[in-house]
């Protein structure tokens, strides 16, 4: 059998840059869309047996129509050319409220042939599956209040203690309805313990559900296709079954910049050992994210550049650069000049953080009660190098003699 496994396409992650002229949608949400077209069209042109997509289609859990149609339309493709196709629900596609709709939902209540939605614990077996043989265990995202809605339990911590043991009993008990002879395959949008996160925390919703390494570890698993985490890994590697984070399928932020973006192939074989293939993502777009500190009041603009890569290097990337300097040099920063130096990139971001200096110290063998308001009014100018600082210090003692008249 042969799976294409991909997860976190949030297809309309459009933080970044500017709208397309001819389709009306922001670029990056093009960026998004052209990982997912080569996803399925290799399921397609591969003729895969099964696409396992392992949750969070959206960063938003209330899409908009123009984003749920461009997330069909590829949906479409693979049911037209009858490829079974699982749609787990992540965190980002689950409904917001008791009642309403997951954000994939239309699958489900049009009845899309070959597709199927998992928006709740399940056990699928041959028949469940267009005949495929093979058996899922479904886990799509749990909600925080579904969670203690179900436990009676107010702590949302101790709620999920309680559902992790309870999801391990119930995978445990799948298991044990098995076909021994048919390979099992477990899929989950979930945190795996001993996981390693990337930079997505900015985009997660609500606490995480934690499984245990060696719940997910079960050697009757033939495969363990994962959703949630960006960071492509194995949690398992050099061992069966794999267990596998594909990651998301563009950079979302800064904290992906040096990370390739993947989805995988999988090939079972009962009583075999199960074969990977990472297949990257090209002409995937850069993040680049360089910091300086700023030691001289020397040049100071051109020595920001030299903390950019060349023009031709930033060409369409995303671009930061963070500068650490005196707040006092402010003024020799030309911002403008960095502009027109990264103009080639697809955006740019200055982060500007001005240092004051260390903490004033109050002189020796004296209390800060001991230090009338005007006195330590002036030692703040002082150690600020504020300009105006006489005028502004005299203002401040007739404020304060007014006062003092009033009273």
């Amino acid at each position: 059998m042969k799976l294409l496994h991909f997860a976190d396409a949030h297809i309309d992650m459009a933080n970044y840059g500017r709208h397309d002229p001819e389709t009306g949608l922001p670029v990056r949400v093009l960026d998004f869309l052209k990982s997912l077209d080569t996803i399925v069209d290799t399921a397609i042109s591969e003729k895969v047996d099964m696409v396992i997509f392992a949750g969070d289609a959206y960063k938003d859990r209330s899409p908009t129509p123009t984003f749920q149609r461009e997330w069909g339309k590829r949906i479409m493709r693979l049911s037209q050319t009858k490829i079974p196709t699982l749609l787990l629900i992540g965190n980002h596609d689950i409904s917001p409220a008791a009642g309403r709709a997951n954000a994939v939902q239309e699958f489900k209540t049009l009845q899309v042939p070959y597709v199927r939605v998992l928006d709740q614990p399940c056990f699928l077996r041959p028949e469940d599956l267009w005949g495929l043989p093979l058996q899922i265990i479904a886990m799509p995202w749990i909600a925080r209040s579904g969670l203690m809605a179900a436990t009676g339990v107010l702590d949302s911590k101790e709620a999920f203690l309680r559902i992790e043991g309870n999801i391990g009993g119930l995978i445990e008990d799948f298991i044990a309805g098995a076909d021994s002879s048919i390979p099992i395959i477990l899929t989950a949008h979930a945190s795996i313990e001993g996981a390693k996160f990337g930079g997505e925390r900015l985009v997660m919703l609500g606490n995480d559900l934690v499984l245990s390494g060696n719940l997910v570890k079960n050697p009757k698993f033939s495969y363990v296709a994962m959703g949630h985490i960006h960071k492509p890994q194995d949690v398992n590697e050099g061992y069966q079954p794999p267990v596998i984070y594909p990651g998301s399928i563009e950079r979302v932020d800064f904290g992906e910049a040096k990370e390739d973006r993947f989805f995988v192939i999988a090939n079972v074989e009962k009583g075999k050992d199960t074969k990977v293939e990472w297949r990257e993502l090209k002409g995937v777009r850069f993040f680049i994210d360089r910091r300086a500190v700023l030691k001289s009041s020397e040049n100071v603009t051109e020595s920001l550049k030299d903390a950019l890569p060349k023009p031709r290097e930033m060409s369409e990337a995303i671009v930061r650069l963070s500068v650490e300097y005196p707040r006092e040099w402010d003024s020799l920063i030309d911002e403008t000049a960095l502009r027109k130096y990264t103009e080639d990139a697809f955006e740019f971001h200055f982060l500007k953080k001005p240092q004051s200096q260390a903490r004033v110290r109050i002189p020796e063998g004296k209390a800060v009660s001991s230090l009338s308001p005007l006195d330590l009014l002036a030692q703040y100018f002082d150690a600020a190098k504020t300009k105006d600082a006489n005028e502004l210090q005299k203002l401040a003692q007739e404020i304060i003699s007014e006062d003092t008249l009033d009273i």
